[in-house]
């Protein structure tokens, strides 16, 4: 998102912080609900088109959207969804990637409640990996063809009980509207959105073997000088890596040996 999209979405996500700060909104409920209205939006082009047309009033178009969703959703979702359509967007799509960014904050708050965040971060990323090393279970989860209550049955099979509530929520609405996203790339962006929820980075290392405790530690302190804030360690193992490590955080890639790189590290902290 750029320009006015990017003012929109950052009032959003504190009108909805502000809303789940209240222990009277049932986040998990918000949270269908905004998913719903996404849908919505994401399937009437012109809907949506008319609710962020910049010639209209932002007023009479919160005022079309709570006459279109009141009685459907509740009245934390209608609050939302009319301060969202007040707002100026870029993009009329921008306004649907802002509604499924806030449905699914509203399940990390429902998690962070039950002092699970931290267990669904780790969840998200690692049924990522599985994903990523089994093309049968990515194809029967991607699969145009396969109907959406066989793929939540399947997820179901493979989290439900073994992974928290929220993580199996995530993951099920992810596949049943990727909305044009890969499912790889759509559960890296979840567990990106959970780590931000923590306000600490996630970065990505990949070595050849295990990293010990005092590896581990050495290097999240180096990563988390280097950048300014708590940098969180989703590690993977891959002896292709011969002996080294890779480190990406976001976009960025640093490869090369625990050692090397902690040293550059902190030659970059001396400097």
């Amino acid at each position: 998102m750029n320009g006015a999209s990017r003012e929109a979405l950052a009032a959003a996500r504190e009108n909805l912080n502000a809303l789940t700060d209240s222990t009277s909104v049932d986040a998990t409920v918000l949270a269908d609900e905004l998913a719903a209205v996404t849908a919505l939006l994401d399937r009437e082009v012109s809907l949506r088109r008319v609710l962020t047309d910049p010639a209209q009033a932002g007023e009479a178009k919160a005022e079309l959207a709570g006459r279109l969703l009141s009685g459907q959703v509740g009245g934390a979702a209608v609050d939302l969804v009319s301060g969202m359509v007040r707002s100026r967007w870029s993009r009329s799509r921008d306004l649907v990637d802002a509604l499924e960014e806030l449905a699914d904050t509203a399940d990390l708050v429902a998690a962070e409640r039950a002092g699970a965040l931290e267990d669904v971060e780790d969840e998200l990323f690692r049924f990522g990996r599985t994903v990523a090393s089994s093309s049968e279970l990515r194809a029967a989860l991607t699969s145009r063809t396969a109907s959406r209550t066989a793929q939540t049955e399947l997820l179901h099979t493979l989290l439900g009980g073994k992974a928290r509530p929220a993580t199996e929520r995530l993951v099920t609405r992810l596949v049943g509207q990727p909305r044009g996203r890969s499912l790889e790339g759509g559960l890296e962006a979840l567990s990106k959105l959970a780590a931000e929820r923590r306000d600490r980075s996630v970065a990505v290392v990949t070595s050849a073997v295990p990293l010990s405790d005092w590896q581990r530690e050495r290097l999240s302190a180096a990563l988390a000088s280097l950048y300014g804030r708590q940098v969180h360690l989703n590690l993977d193992v891959d002896p292709d890596v011969l002996g080294g490590i890779a480190v990406r955080i976001g976009d960025e890639v640093i490869n090369g040996s625990i050692a090397d790189r902690l040293d550059e590290a902190q030659r970059r902290m001396a400097g």
